[in-house]
């Protein structure tokens, strides 16, 4: 155990430490393949990855995972900063938005694309 001020990190903290950086790792390639209009395996196809999902299914799968690993760092962080929520809450729902919009664009101009080859 470490102490950080007068509060001590326990082993939980780390698992914690660990799954966030996992989560927040694991969202930059569906979140990116997602707003570029990319199909990209996610375990929500056919729960085995083995089919590619959708741009769209890409973009929340990786904002999910952005969310869930920023609340897990905020959550056993020892720093208790107190936080803008509201402001954070807002910004997580227009990169969300924004993103929806990018994979719905570029999932349009990647099918156009791919007929144009065939």
């Amino acid at each position: 155990m470490m102490a950080i001020g007068n509060q001590t990190i326990t082993f939980l903290d780390y698992i914690a430490y660990f799954l966030a950086g996992a989560l927040l790792a694991n969202g930059v390639p569906h979140f990116v393949q997602g707003i570029s209009g990319n199909k990209f395996p996610t375990p929500l196809a056919l729960w085995q990855g083995v089919k590619e999902s959708s741009a769209l299914v890409n973009v929340v799968w990786g904002w999910i995972n952005f969310a869930i690993g920023a609340w897990l760092l905020h959550r056993f962080s020892p720093v208790r900063i107190p936080p803008a929520t509201e402001p954070c809450i807002t910004a997580a729902f227009g990169a969300l938005a924004c993103a929806v919009y990018l994979a719905w664009r570029f999932g349009v101009a990647e099918k156009k694309k791919s007929r144009s080859r065939k």
